[in-house]
């Protein structure tokens, strides 16, 4: 096997393990393969090796990856954060946005969604953390920014995500996801319907998991250390 194919295997023991040990079954939890400043043929190594969902970060270089492997027909969700100038791009390729944390975006997105796209599905980014660097809406703030995203045509509510500060306390850790399971049960107490928890990366997937993630965003554990020589 290939390194990449045989990390993918790893990260897919992880998961099953995880799952097992929760109780819940293993295809609860879809495997996003992170896949941002590796080229397109590491990711279809990767798609050779079974894995069709991949997460971006970067809108240029997401967008250039989709037309490279347009005959793949993976799927591609947006992680990363979204300025207004490059929502049509994301619009227009991409089936998921996990980072949406402002109504301007979603407004945006909603009416760059071609017609004859199906709506695109999106994450809420919670600041779960509190982290005064980090992206995401409080958890106050979430439910009324739910229920202006859940009324725009273009786009299809799905759950919540988030990226909890790193931290070897895995009872902190599990704290912080389990705040944002709170959180999207919360919300539906109010009558969205959210099915999707984003949330767990390489190092910490198996307390997120423990703690009700329908989705895990893994890059390192998959491809390895990040190729910080490219750049958009």
């Amino acid at each position: 096997m290939t390194t990449i194919s045989a990390n993918l295997q790893a990260v897919k023991t992880r998961i099953a393990a995880a799952c097992v040990a929760s109780g819940r079954k293993v295809g609860e939890v879809r495997l996003v393969a992170v896949s941002k400043t590796w080229p397109a043929d590491c990711v279809e190594s990767a798609a050779a090796a079974g894995q069709h969902v991949f997460g971006e970060n970067f809108v240029q270089e997401g967008v250039a990856k989709i037309a490279e492997l347009a005959a793949l027909s993976l799927e591609w969700h947006f992680i990363g954060p979204l300025q207004s100038n490059k929502t049509s791009l994301v619009a227009e390729n991409f089936a998921w946005v996990h980072s949406l944390d402002r109504e301007k975006i979603a407004q945006r997105l909603s009416a760059q969604r071609p017609v004859d796209k199906p709506p695109l599905l999106v994450c809420i980014q919670v600041n779960i953390s509190g982290e005064q660097t980090k992206a995401g809406v409080t958890p106050e703030a979430a439910l009324p920014l739910a229920r202006r995203i859940a009324q725009l045509p273009g786009l299809r509510l799905r759950g919540l995500m988030a990226i909890p500060e790193p931290s070897d306390d895995v009872d902190l850790v599990r704290s912080r996801f389990r705040r944002l399971r709170a959180l999207r049960n919360e919300l539906n107490e109010f009558g969205l319907a959210l099915d999707t928890l984003s949330m767990g990366m390489s190092h910490d997937l198996e307390a997120a998991i423990m703690e009700g993630a329908t989705m895990v965003r893994v890059g390192t554990a998959i491809f390895g250390e990040r190729n910080k020589d490219l750049h958009q």
